[in-house]
């Protein structure tokens, strides 16, 4: 793995907390209890780490193994990230600030992930819209990479 995408996400869209997101990860999610999960409920998607509103961290797939994040995506001209990225969910929508304790679980979980694999240097750090572009638009513009940096610096030093 030599790639990190950032994304976001939330069930129901603009809806934090609750299990749906870890159902729809675990292919668990039940279309009879929201009318938009009748549209995604059949879909076979993962991330390796999913980040709550909390903080709280859950991991669904190993890091040394393929999770479905990117969907049709690019970087640095090698199509299909999948095969080489890893996925980081935070809990969220573009246009709403991300909680500050996924902020700093988030440069904790990207220090581990970089001593583990430290190809994924700074540079191999994007969102979903940068290996996605036109088709997805998460983190989004609430996503404050500064301050992502920022924490990641201080936890560096």
């Amino acid at each position: 793995m030599d790639l990190l995408v950032i994304h976001g996400i939330s069930l129901p869209p603009g809806e934090f907390g609750g299990p749906w997101i870890v159902d729809l990860f675990t292919n668990c999610l039940d279309p009879a209890r929201h009318p938009y999960f009748a549209d995604i409920h059949r879909l076979q998607v993962s991330a390796h780490f999913l980040i709550r509103r909390d903080g709280h961290l859950i991991q669904f797939v190993p890091t040394s193994k393929r999770a479905w994040h990117a969907g049709i995506s690019q970087f640095d001209g090698r199509e299909r990230c999948n095969d080489f990225s890893i996925g980081i969910e935070l809990e969220g929508v573009d246009d709403q600030a991300y909680a500050e304790p996924q902020y700093r679980q988030l440069a904790r979980l990207t220090h581990a992930i970089q001593r583990a694999y430290p190809v994924i240097a700074d540079d191999r750090i994007v969102g979903h819209s940068d290996v996605a572009p036109g088709r997805k638009t998460d983190p989004g513009v609430a996503f404050d990479w500064g301050q992502y940096r920022q924490l990641m610096r201080e936890q560096g030093a």
